[in-house]
């Protein structure tokens, strides 16, 4: 036999492939299930590995921290519920009693300890605060989007990094990945709920990966991915944490970090499906008396995972106002009526501003 020869015995189904397991050692890899992708693991015996889920895209919204339609620094007062205490597009931190908190946009400025992510959020329990319940910063999945994953072995990962004052005993992060049965649910009102993974990571103030692997049940409906600490003592002035790259693949492997959409346009668009800041919008017209209502269609960026609730939060520049109304909302757009005060040119415009939330 010429040195390198490889017997054909070595190979012995259909679409089997050669690699090696050492150094001039070959190794026969099993050809993998229709549709799965070939893809590197070092802790395979031969360092390959087929898998189904490279090909999707990371299904947590605005993984990277990139959009903020409700600013880029938000103020969560203590004692804010899950629903009302969203800050980053799709994430919520609801907060306990004396723990007011700032989840703010900032630059990663890591290319050595991460790959090229642009921003981060940092959770930061506000200097002075002395509340130390746990607390939960998340990122909840509509049932549309967690039934593909019932029966999975999932990987969840994602970069942390500590502040200076971080106050959790050992600089403890856990990372929480819950499922439920119910639809369309709340993380802290899931019906059937399970904690899939529940591991504590140490921070420290460098940027690490964390990874945690669980297979979660054929019947679930609902999953969050969320992170879980339990402050102490009075805040310092870095009591914070922050975190970024979050992502879930199918596997038991964290693939290379990468974003639901593959650009900030797509990214922005997928959000709008369950929060939009409105602007550039108005109703105005002439009014021949006090009380007559003048009406204007309000077309939402797109449509709504389900009908929103439309507030009103500046109304600009008025004219003869007596009152301002949202009426007969859908999910693609809202009714604003006006009734003015008195006879002539009545409404509101220039500067007129609104949100529309369908959070979960």
């Amino acid at each position: 036999m010429a040195y390198g020869t490889v017997l054909p015995a070595t190979l012995t189904a259909k679409g089997s492939i050669l690699a090696a397991s050492a150094a001039s050692t070959p190794a026969e890899l099993a050809v993998g299930n229709n549709g799965e992708t070939l893809v590197a693991d070092s802790s395979a015996s031969t360092g390959l590995r087929y898998t189904a889920g490279t090909v999707q895209a990371n299904p947590v919204l605005n993984s990277a921290f990139q959009v903020w339609q409700r600013g880029t620094s938000v103020s969560v007062a203590a004692s804010t519920g899950v629903t009302t205490g969203y800050t980053a597009d799709r994430w919520t931190l609801p907060t306990n009693a004396n723990q007011a908190c700032t989840v703010s946009r900032q630059a990663t400025n890591d290319t050595t300890n991460l790959p090229n992510i642009q921003y981060c959020a940092r959770v930061q329990r506000n200097s002075g605060q002395t509340g130390t319940s746990t607390l939960f910063f998340g990122n909840t999945f509509e049932s549309i989007n967690s039934i593909p994953f019932a029966g999975k072995t999932v990987t969840y990962s994602f970069y942390a990094r500590a502040g200076a004052n971080y106050s959790p005993t050992s600089s403890t992060l856990n990372m929480s990945l819950q499922t439920g049965t119910g639809t369309d649910q709340n993380f802290f009102a899931y019906t059937g709920g399970v904690g899939a993974i529940d591991q504590n990571v140490t921070l420290t103030t460098t940027w690490q990966r964390f990874t945690a692997t669980a297979t979660l049940g054929s019947n679930i409906t609902e999953l969050n991915v969320k992170v879980i600490w339990t402050p102490t003592g009075t805040a310092g002035a870095n009591d914070y944490f922050e975190i970024t790259g979050v992502q879930l693949d199918i596997g038991s492997v964290a693939l290379p970090f990468r974003t639901y959409a593959a650009t900030i346009q797509g990214e922005l668009a997928a959000c709008q499906r369950y929060y939009q800041a409105l602007s550039a919008f108005g109703c105005a017209g002439y009014a021949s008396g006090s009380g007559f209502s003048i009406m204007n269609t309000l077309p939402f960026l797109s449509s709504m995972r389900t009908t929103p609730t439309v507030t009103i939060t500046s109304n600009g520049t008025v004219s003869n106002l007596s009152s301002v109304a949202i009426q007969n909302t859908s999910s693609t757009s809202a009714i604003i009526q006006v009734v003015a005060s008195a006879s002539g040119f009545s409404g509101i415009y220039g500067g007129t501003t609104a949100t529309a939330t369908a959070e979960l």
